[in-house]
C-alpha cells in the first residue's frame, strides 16, 4: 500500500487571516488539492486561531471529499469540536497553547490514563486516532496500551539530521517503524518533510501509510505552483 499525501493547509489560512477577508479562499484551495491529486486535508487549529478557526471545520467537513484530518491537543472544546465534526481521523498531539509549532510527541507512560480516556471517547464517535509521538520503543509500547490506532511520528529531528547524514538520521525512524509492525499500529508521519528527504523517508519506513505536509509544501508551491508542488510531492511518495 502506497503512502498517502494530506495537505495541511494551516498557512493558506495564515494568508487569509493576515488581511482580514476571505482571500485566498480556504475551501476552494481544499477542494484544489484534492482535484490535484491530495488524498486528504489536515488542518490544526491553535488556542488563538491564528491559521484555521474553528469556524473553518465545519465548512471543510462539508466539502472534503478525502481523508479529513483534524490535529490538535485534546482539551474539551477541541474534543467537543472533532466529535460534532466527525473528521476521518484526529491526530491528537502535546502542543502547549503557547507552541509556535509542534516539536514532540506525547509521553505514553506518564499520560497514560489521560490519553487511554480520550482516544476511548473519540473512537465510541466513530473516529480513527493518531497520536503524534518519538521514535521510541517504550513510548510506543505505551502507545499500545493507550488503544490508539496509529501514531504520526514527529519527524522533526529526522529532517534536521538529513542533510549532514541521512543514513543515521533514518536509524531510530526505522527501528521504531519496525516495533509498530510488531505491535499493530499503523504509521503515519509528519513535520519538515520536504521534497528533499520524503522519499528517502518513505523508503525506509516500511507501512508507512500517510504523510502531513503543509509548510514545505507551500513554500514550495510558491515556485512550483500549487498543482506542480502536489504532483512532485505524490510523485516523491510513488518513487521507489
Amino acid at each position: 500500500m502506497e503512502a498517502k499525501l494530506s495537505v495541511n493547509i494551516n498557512k493558506i489560512a495564515l494568508i487569509r487571516n493576515s488581511r482580514g477577508a476571505n482571500f485566498p479562499n480556504l475551501l476552494t484551495v481544499a477542494k484544489d488539492c484534492e482535484e490535484f491529486g491530495a488524498e486528504g486535508i489536515t488542518v490544526h487549529p491553535r488556542p488563538d486561531e491564528r491559521h484555521i478557526t474553528y469556524a473553518d471545520i465545519p465548512q471543510l467537513k462539508s466539502i472534503v471529499t478525502t481523508e479529513f484530518n483534524i490535529e490538535g491537543y485534546p482539551n474539551r472544546k477541541f474534543l467537543d469540536m472533532v466529535i460534532a465534526n466527525k473528521p476521518h481521523q484526529c491526530t491528537l498531539v502535546p502542543d502547549l497553547p503557547s507552541a509556535l509549532t509542534s516539536d514532540n510527541g506525547w509521553d505514553t507512560i506518564n499520560q497514560k490514563e489521560f490519553l487511554k480516556d480520550t482516544i476511548a471517547e473519540l473512537q465510541e464517535a466513530g473516529i480513527r486516532v493518531s497520536l503524534f509521538i518519538n521514535p521510541d520503543n517504550i513510548l510506543l509500547d505505551g502507545a499500545l496500551e493507550t488503544g490508539t490506532d496509529r501514531i504520526e511520528f514527529y519527524t522533526g529531528p529526522y529532517a534536521h539530521d538529513f542533510e549532514q547524514d541521512k543514513y543515521k538520521a533514518i536509524e531510530k525512524y526505522a527501528s521504531a517503524a519496525d516495533h509498530c509492525s510488531k505491535l499493530g499500529i499503523g504509521i503515519n508521519a509528519g513535520h519538515d518533510l520536504n521534497l528533499k528527504n520524503l522519499n528517502f523517508f518513505k523508503n525506509n519506513i516500511p507501512g508507512l501509510m500517510e504523510v502531513s505536509i503543509g509548510h514545505a509544501l507551500v513554500v514550495d508551491a510558491l515556485y512550483y505552483g500549487l498543482k506542480n508542488t502536489i504532483q512532485m510531492y505524490q510523485n516523491e511518495l510513488k518513487r521507489n
